[in-house]
């Protein structure tokens, strides 16, 4: 195989469609691509994906989780395991997969004859390395472990060229779908051989995906290119040989309106997190609006218990019943969303309705405040020992509505007499000043999972734990659940625990929900046919095609 092609800025391509993009800003056009059909794939085409940011880094342990970078790696990269929208494994690189009785140790067995597009084998060896990469990153250059990978697994062994074991420390149950997640992606073992910078350069970049990437100009675009000799996709999308599509161009363009316009006008044929007020008037003209939800936690806000005045349950339940989810669904939102029933997805199968305890009720709101002390001034505003009762929302960049969710938050907060402060950043930002846990005492969670098993992990700081409410390993409630989801041996008992679990997370007002999340949302040309979202919500362009 060729070496992927060095970074190239193609400046008359760049300078043309830049300037197409410019005069489109403020004039979206009424031009209406033909309807879908029910015809035969073709082969060729070009599809120009308008999408609001590409990030700021390119490692792949870093940026495969992103909303944004997490586009481009699924269509350059596999995974051992394929996950639709409903949760349902299937094998792909994988072909099948065994385990023993107390999910300690699985074996995998891998297809044969495939490779990444620097032409090394896709063996037993590339997947130890991925797999140890996904579990323990490299400390000596600084990369990080893959978020919510199990925290129990120990080691990977090559038994031969098509076959591994994989052994765990205790029961993981669901490891085989964590292998779907989208931070599981498979690259090159002389890709992760690289130094981070090197690693963050995407002309090194080598996966074994149904596309490759032809060139990039950082901040800028990426454009891939269909790999003629792909033929392992995964049998569950029907198509498993190379991509119709010729070539897949993700161009950053930050202004919505000049993506819709741009849309509108055909010069690009996917745009990405537009707002969801804009969505009907783009479907009024026939473009088709893809609002996957993904499996994962819902939208709302993870509490710190350490940031004042959070430590207090009474001023926790105060805040979640002080919320008017229906208010934000009219608002901001259209008939694609739902409030949350809990803070799992109700996609999830292991999922149970929760709305109950964290209902919408500002006045037992106000007497929970009134218990816990906070007193409300003549201003309307509650203070306690001459402290006001104030809190910061951080609007999270990786979701289009969370600014406006977060100003409606923020009246209906003040209503009770919170002093509230919105802060917005940009995705750079965002990512160096707000951390879940740390100092922050809301962090909005747009967080997806494949399999509910890895919610344990962010329970505490156990293992590495993320630790999103602060209390390290202080609750032994928590600790117990925590254990008891993580080592279940079987899918009943883990259900169980996770149901406990969602009652007592939510009782103790550690968690705020607020809605069903569709965090990714996309609108096409219904010339554009055959796209396919999986379980974490990220589009797949291996069996689209372009009508002609």
């Amino acid at each position: 195989m060729s070496p992927p092609l060095k970074r190239r800025r193609r400046a008359a391509l760049g300078a043309a469609l830049a300037l197409s993009l410019t005069l489109l800003a403020g004039c979206a056009g009424t031009t209406t691509a033909a309807a879908p059909t029910s015809a035969a794939p073709t082969e060729g085409g070009d599809v120009v994906f308008l999408i609001n940011s590409l990030g700021t880094s390119w490692v792949p342990n870093e940026s495969s989780i992103s909303s944004y970078q997490g586009n481009i790696w699924g269509q350059v990269t596999d995974k051992l395991v394929y996950v639709d929208d409903k949760g349902a494994v299937s094998p792909w690189i994988a072909e099948s997969w065994d385990q023993n009785t107390d999910a300690t140790e699985f074996t995998l067995h891998l297809k044969d004859g495939v490779t990444f597009s620097d032409g090394t084998p896709l063996d037993a060896a590339a997947v130890v390395a991925n797999l140890d990469y996904w579990a323990f990153g490299s400390p000596d250059k600084g990369i990080a472990p893959i978020g919510l990978f199990p925290k129990t697994y120990q080691k990977a062994t090559a038994v031969d060229a098509k076959t591994v074991t994989v052994t765990f420390s205790a029961s993981t149950l669901g490891f085989i779908p964590t292998l779907g997640y989208h931070g599981s992606i498979l690259v090159s073992p002389k890709t992760l051989a690289l130094s981070k910078q090197d690693q963050g350069n995407l002309d090194n970049f080598s996966g074994s995906g149904p596309f490759t990437i032809k060139s990039w100009a950082d901040g800028d675009d990426v454009v891939l290119e269909k790999r003629a000799d792909y033929n392992w996709g995964p049998e569950a999308l029907g198509h498993t040989g190379p991509a119709y599509l010729d070539t897949l161009t993700y161009k950053q363009v930050a202004e919505s309106s000049t993506r819709i316009g741009a849309l509108s006008a055909n010069q690009a044929q996917v745009i990405y997190n537009v707002q969801p007020s804009e969505i009907a008037s783009l479907t009024d003209k026939g473009f088709v609006a893809g609002l996957p939800r993904y499996l994962g936690f819902t939208n709302g806000y993870a509490v710190n218990v350490q940031a004042a005045p959070f430590g207090d349950v009474k001023v926790r339940q105060a805040l979640q019943h002080g919320i008017d989810r229906q208010q934000i669904l009219d608002t901001v939102y259209t008939d694609g969303w739902e409030a949350a029933t809990g803070f799992i997805q109700s996609g999830v199968p292991e999922a149970t309705d929760h709305s109950s305890d964290f209902a919408y009720d500002p006045k037992a709101s106000a007497a929970l405040l009134d218990e816990a002390g906070w007193v409300k001034g003549a201003d309307g505003k509650r203070t306690k020992d001459g402290q006001p009762l104030a809190v910061t929302l951080y609007a999270n960049p990786y979701l289009a509505t969370s600014a406006s969710i977060d100003e409606l938050v923020s009246q209906q907060l003040g209503d009770l007499g919170f002093a509230v402060t919105v802060q917005t950043y940009d995705v750079a930002t965002f990512g160096e000043k707000v951390k879940v846990g740390a100092n922050t005492p809301l962090y909005e969670v747009t967080r997806s999972f494949i399999d509910v098993g890895t919610v344990a992990g962010i329970l505490t700081d156990a293992n590495k734990g993320e630790n999103w409410f602060g209390l390290g390993q202080t609750d032994t409630t928590l600790n117990d659940l925590r254990d008891r989801i993580a080592r279940a041996t079987d899918k009943d008992t883990r259900a169980k625990a996770v149901d406990e679990l969602q009652t007592y997370v939510l009782q103790q007002g550690l968690f705020v929900p607020i809605t069903q999340i569709v965090q990714r949302i996309y609108v096409q040309s219904p010339k554009l046919q055959g796209v396919t979202y999986n379980g974490v919500a990220i589009a797949d362009y291996a069996t689209a095609w372009l009508q002609k």
